[in-house]
């Protein structure tokens, strides 16, 4: 069964047995161990080093960056 086929019938569940799943789902993610956390970090890193070389005017600026850190903080 691929991904797809999959959500399709986990979103024909009602929604206390979506509830529950999504709850199982994401405390599974809680309990990564660290070498596993590690590596979906370095592949998140690459995957995001990759987007940048190829769009490098894609990204915001540092000074954008922390204007709407502070604002945010206000």
């Amino acid at each position: 069964m691929s991904i797809k086929e999959l959500e399709a019938e986990a979103l024909k569940l009602d929604p206390k047995s979506r509830a529950r799943l999504a709850g199982k789902l994401l405390e599974s993610l809680e309990n990564l161990s660290e070498e596993e956390n590690a590596r979906l970090w370095a592949e998140e890193a690459q995957r995001r080093d990759v987007e940048m070389d190829a769009h490098p005017d894609s990204g915001d600026s540092a000074k954008d960056v922390f204007r709407e850190a502070r604002a945010k903080l206000k």
